[in-house]
């Protein structure tokens, strides 16, 4: 079941939409992308399927959605409403793994030391924009300074796989995929085995993380 809470940030008031795990050992905060909510198809995905493994989902809609607005403000709001946001995420004895798509694993990837994130998961984390390789964010996603999961689309173009420098980062390609995660009908895949793909990814990656 699904609950909802709003929590006050300085950036204005932001939305937690908690999917509970009867018995959970950690808590998955994901946050969502510049161009779209909560109810993106890899998010939701993960928030069904989860909490019946023992995780909590929290998807954390941030200010200026919860506001309406249909543009994103800059990465230095947005990391200032996850940072008044993370409060609201700590369960007791429960560690908090910070994630989320596109400009969502941005931001769980810069903030990830400094609210003592168990682990980061960046969700097609936009490497670059489309067409602008010289504009990289590797530096980003270096610098989590924890267990780091990314899950990119074969076919993104913020970024292909190939095009990851290597790090201490683990990365699943999810194939054909585009940066929706969505793949065109001459791949032969379905988007239920794509979204298949993904959660299994992260399910197992999240159990691992606990021996």
């Amino acid at each position: 079941m699904e609950e909802a809470e709003d929590v006050e940030t300085a950036a204005g008031p932001a939305r937690v939409r908690w999917h509970r795990a009867r018995r959970p050992r950690l808590v998955l905060a994901l946050g969502h992308g510049a161009g779209g909510g909560t109810g993106a198809r890899d998010l939701a995905a993960l928030a069904r399927s989860l909490p019946a493994d023992g995780v909590t989902v929290a998807l954390v809609e941030q200010p200026w959605r919860v506001a309406g607005k249909k543009v994103a403000p800059a990465p230095k709001t947005l990391d200032i409403g996850w940072r008044d946001i993370r409060p609201a995420l700590a369960r007791p004895g429960l560690p908090v793994v910070a994630g989320g798509r596109s400009a969502g694993a941005r931001v769980a990837c810069r903030t990830a030391r400094e609210l003592g994130a168990a682990a980061v998961l960046a969700l097609a984390f936009p490497l670059h924009p489309p067409g602008r390789p010289e504009r990289s964010r590797a530096e980003e996603l270096l610098g989590t300074g924890v267990p780091t999961l990314v899950v990119q689309g074969g076919n993104d173009s913020f970024g292909r796989p190939e095009e990851f420098p290597g790090g201490a980062y683990e990365l699943v390609e999810v194939p054909f995929a585009d940066h929706a995660f969505a793949v065109p009908k001459r791949s032969g895949r379905t988007e239920e085995e794509t979204v298949t793909m993904i959660t299994e990814a992260v399910g197992g990656w999240l159990r691992r993380l606990g021996e």
